[in-house]
């Protein structure tokens, strides 16, 4: 994210970044780690080091959710529209639970347009994550790593083209999650989720 969002492309800053909503699941609200080491967190304490002055992240998140969760948790919440970054990393358990890719594609694509809206309307505060191939875990032990792989691949050919109609920022996390997945270190004890120390990896890319 440092790299991406802050050399390459560098963060409109019209105005003092000052808050910042995460919307998406497990990856995003941390399961099974420290909420001060959760990737939002790790976000927000880099953006800090480059002299942003960002809040803690505001979370809406929660193991298991699909796309449709999502929004209807957003509902509940009903957060405001003056919000200086937001970040969006959903779509994992609609491929776990077989889901129609194409309602994916509808659903994420009124998620990300919500996104730019609790953004103050601007795309370029707006970061999208691409979906961790879980499939290299240990926890996929005995299931089809290959199928996995390639229906993940889909999904994230969705959420890059409707990013890319949107013209947000997309960050691509998948090919670490490959490299790294099968790292003891790189999981949680449920051998699924990252770890703390995957999250710094994906915030250094």
């Amino acid at each position: 994210f440092n790299c991406y969002t802050l050399k390459k492309k560098p963060l409109d800053y019209s105005v003092n970044l000052m808050k910042y909503l995460a919307l998406g699941d497990s990856y995003t609200i941390g399961e099974g780690v420290p909420e001060d080491l959760r990737f939002p967190m790790q976000l927000s304490d880099s953006l800090r080091k480059y002299g942003v002055n960002v809040n803690d992240p505001e979370v809406i998140a929660k193991t298991g959710w699909t796309t449709d969760e999502l929004q209807l948790a957003i509902d509940a919440t009903a957060p405001p529209i003056d919000y200086s970054l937001v970040t969006l990393l959903i779509g994992v358990n609609n491929q776990y639970r077989n889901y129609q890719i194409e309602d994916y594609r509808e659903q994420f694509t009124i998620l990300l347009k919500r996104s730019i809206a609790y953004a103050q309307g601007n795309p370029k505060r707006v970061i999208v994550i691409s979906i961790p191939d879980w499939g290299v875990t240990p926890f996929a032990e005995g299931r089809d790593r290959a199928l996995i792989a390639r229906e993940i691949d889909e999904y994230n050919k969705v959420n890059k083209s409707v990013s890319e109609e949107y013209k947000v920022r997309y960050v691509d996390i998948t090919e670490i999650s490959r490299k790294y997945g099968n790292d003891p270190s790189m999981v949680t004890t449920d051998g699924l989720h990252p770890s703390p120390k995957l999250y710094a990896i994906w915030v250094s890319q």
